[in-house]
């Protein structure tokens, strides 16, 4: 018995007009979104381009030339050695305490959000789902609403005007802890902890070996997020702190703002020019940050996303 197979049909051949007006469609579509890009891109970055270009300038030329591009003689250099030693370099002390209060709150709020949405996500425990829902309930709490009733707090134990007081409240990140715990449910498998168990690990010994390190994408999204958010805190420095010597820099450039506005003793005629540039180089540090840990952050944020 003989069979016959039947010929292979011809892969189908798309007409060039056919080919050509979809190309257009799709052209067509994707004009609006690009579109709609290119104005977040500069709404993003209109005001970083005009800090840097305001930063080569004197203060009278921040008024007498056109705000979006350099004046005739540009002064970069000049602004950058006069920030950093104007009123005996009160600058460099500022940028400092910045560097200390962002870094250890970073890193202090990293690790307690791991350590606690670990714990969320590895063990269960009487009121488990009711303690979890007040941290989501807390991050709907503005900071702001909680720096009177925490100055409180601290004058009666006498943290005030420390650097502890700008340190602990910042340590507490309701929505690190959120992020940790969705990242460890499937980044930390149970498997491993049972393992690590049956080995006679203790549970502080698999956390701090095992699970911190499985974790080091989501720590990294903490770090950062707390790492902004703690730089740039105004309102909580501001109340907390008395000394001009322990200012971050937000509280001392808007210090020379109001110096440089109302004209007061010590007030240099190139103030609001400092002020601008103080600005430039206190962002420089952050920026710096990011590309060190972009490639951290993006995994770990996108990890968090989408477990659940």
């Amino acid at each position: 018995m003989t069979t016959t197979t039947a010929p292979d049909r011809a892969p189908a051949r798309t007409v060039p007009g056919v080919r050509s007006r979809r190309r257009t469609q799709a052209h067509r579509r994707s004009t609006p979104l690009t579109i709609a890009m290119l104005a977040a891109l500069a709404y993003f970055l209109l005001p970083l381009f005009w800090l840097v270009i305001a930063s080569t300038k004197s203060t009278q030329d921040l008024f007498n030339s056109f705000g979006l591009w350099f004046s005739h003689a540009p002064q970069l250099w000049t602004n950058v050695r006069q920030t950093l030693t104007y009123d005996n370099g009160v600058f460099g002390r500022w940028l400092l305490n910045t560097v200390v209060y962002a870094g250890v709150s970073a890193l202090g709020a990293a690790m307690l959000a791991a350590a606690a949405g670990y714990g969320f996500a590895k063990f269960r425990f009487r009121g488990h789902g009711a303690s979890f829902n007040l941290v989501l309930g807390a991050i709907m709490v503005p900071t702001t609403a909680l720096a009177i009733p925490t100055y409180l707090l601290f004058a009666k134990v006498g943290l005030v005007n420390t650097p502890w007081a700008v340190i602990l409240p910042s340590l507490i990140n309701p929505f690190g802890l959120y992020l940790m715990r969705i990242y460890a449910e499937d980044a930390v498998p149970d498997s491993v902890i049972e393992a690590a168990r049956i080995d006679g690990a203790g549970e502080a010994r698999i956390f701090f070996t095992l699970a911190l390190r499985l974790l080091a994408p989501g720590l990294v999204t903490v770090v950062l997020f707390t790492l902004v958010s703690t730089w740039n805190n105004y309102f909580l420095p501001l109340i907390m702190l008395n000394d001009p010597s322990l200012y971050p820099v937000t509280v001392g450039l808007s210090s020379w703002a109001a110096q440089a506005q109302n004209g007061g003793a010590g007030a240099s005629s190139n103030m609001l020019a400092l002020v601008t540039t103080g600005s430039l180089l206190s962002i420089i540090p952050l920026v710096v940050a990011f590309l060190l840990l972009q490639r951290y952050w993006q995994s770990g944020l996108a990890s968090g996303a989408v477990k659940q």
